[in-house]
């Protein structure tokens, strides 16, 4: 028998269509099975990617520090002082601190989260208005549109510059209007542009971030009598270097220089951009494990369902088989068509329940317009997790038949036509 026999395949087709019901509901587990299976690897995908755009707007190896309070008295000082840092103390981190790529200090009008009126002419609105260091760039990652970031003679020569981000270019300039070498004001003073950047962030990140101007450190300094304060800095490793073991370097030269107690662990805040994600890699990698082993158990109930309705069909075709047999069938060909069923009842339920996950991942894409919702990303199912659907359909029925083939092969075509009278 070959299994590309047109016979042999009209054969089959009519044995599982002469009881439709009970094909159907078997059908139903494997359907059901794979249908799960899409929709959680899509729904698991989506959030995936949504959390991950939505950090994209940080380097890996990045580390954020900031002061906060101390908790524990230190060489005679009390505890509750507020520990801020100065240039000196960004110095002697580039100075004492290996592996540091990029050190970038900042500060903010405000402080973090702070927003400061921004106008130009007779337009306003309130930005987050950032002095910040070239090396920014390469923490924080942006594209740019237009002109140029922050660049080294700004820093130097204290030029009043600054860089927009593309929300306050709408807040600011008419639609289609070029705004480098135009003016704002900030606090009475004048910054030309210089650029405009997109965020490559996602949400609430972007929106924040889209509201943004940038102007050189130095000149935040003095525009607004800052003196030599710093409110906090970002530094990233480089790639022979753990961004970790830089973080602890890090902390340990600023409590030295604040004359913070070393087992005060709340003095100082901290963000490691890299332990971050790798939690979010590991967290993802238990959730598409569970949803692999979720979709997969289901989609065996719903195989072992249709091994054991072919178990019944072979028992109801006891005579046939050992007809089969008495005329000369071999034990291959019977275990073959027995497989043959099993496979293709478990392909074309799988097939529309593949089907049906895809299309319905469709509609909620569509649903969700520009393909983002917060955290949560468009839901899509790869070319390769399809492949590998398939590929576990195409195993999972041929693993169906292989006990009722088995229990075909063993009928004795005497008793075979003894039991069927």
């Amino acid at each position: 028998m070959s299994m590309f026999d047109r016979d042999t395949w009209q054969e089959i087709v009519s044995t599982l269509g002469k009881n439709r019901l009970r094909t159907a509901l078997t059908a139903c587990g494997v359907f059901w099975g794979i249908f799960m299976l899409v929709i959680m690897l899509g729904f698991g995908h989506g959030l995936e990617t949504g959390v991950k755009k939505d950090m994209g707007g940080f380097a890996t190896n990045a580390v954020y520090v900031w002061g906060e309070r101390t908790s524990l008295p230190f060489k005679g000082l009390p505890p509750g002082r507020d520990v801020s840092f100065t240039n000196d103390d960004i110095a002697a981190i580039r100075e004492r601190v290996d592996g540091i790529e990029h050190l970038a200090p900042r500060n903010q009008l405000g402080g973090w989260m702070g927003g400061d009126n921004v106008t130009r002419g007779r337009k306003t609105g309130s930005f987050s208005v950032n002095g910040d260091m070239p090396d920014f760039q390469y923490v924080q990652p942006m594209r740019f549109d237009r002109g140029r970031f922050i660049n080294a003679l700004d820093i130097e020569q204290r030029r009043k510059v600054a860089v927009l981000g593309n929300r306050a270019i709408r807040a600011l300039y008419e639609e289609g209007e070029d705004p480098i070498g135009t003016h704002i004001q900030i606090q009475g003073v004048y910054f030309t542009v210089v650029g405009t950047f997109q965020t490559t962030q996602s949400g609430e990140m972007a929106e924040r971030q889209g509201n943004t101007i940038f102007i050189p450190f130095t000149t935040f300094q003095r525009a607004f009598n800052y003196g030599d304060r710093v409110g906090w800095f970002a530094v990233t490793a480089r790639s022979d270097a753990s961004a970790a073991q830089v973080e602890t370097d890090v902390r340990a030269v600023v409590a030295e220089r604040q004359r913070i107690d070393p087992e005060d662990s709340q003095a100082l805040g901290s963000f490691n951009a890299g332990k971050e994600f790798k939690k979010i890699g590991n967290i993802f990698g238990g959730i598409n494990f569970l949803v692999w082993f979720v979709g997969v158990i289901t989609l065996l109930a719903g195989v072992i369902g249709v091994s054991n309705i072919m178990l019944i069909i072979v028992k109801e075709r006891t005579k046939e088989i050992g007809i089969r047999k008495a005329v000369g069938a071999t034990p291959a060909a019977i275990m073959a068509q027995i497989i043959q069923e099993s496979t293709l009842l478990t392909a074309i339920a799988g097939y529309i329940g593949l089907t049906a996950g895809v299309a319905a991942l469709e509609l909620v894409g569509a649903a969700m317009g520009d393909g983002s919702s917060g955290m949560f990303a468009r839901p899509e199912v790869d070319l390769r997790i399809a492949l590998i659907a398939t590929a576990i359909l195409v195993v999972s029925g041929a693993v169906a038949g292989i006990m009722p083939a088995r229990h075909a092969v063993r009928i004795n075509p005497v008793e075979a036509l003894r039991a069927e009278g």
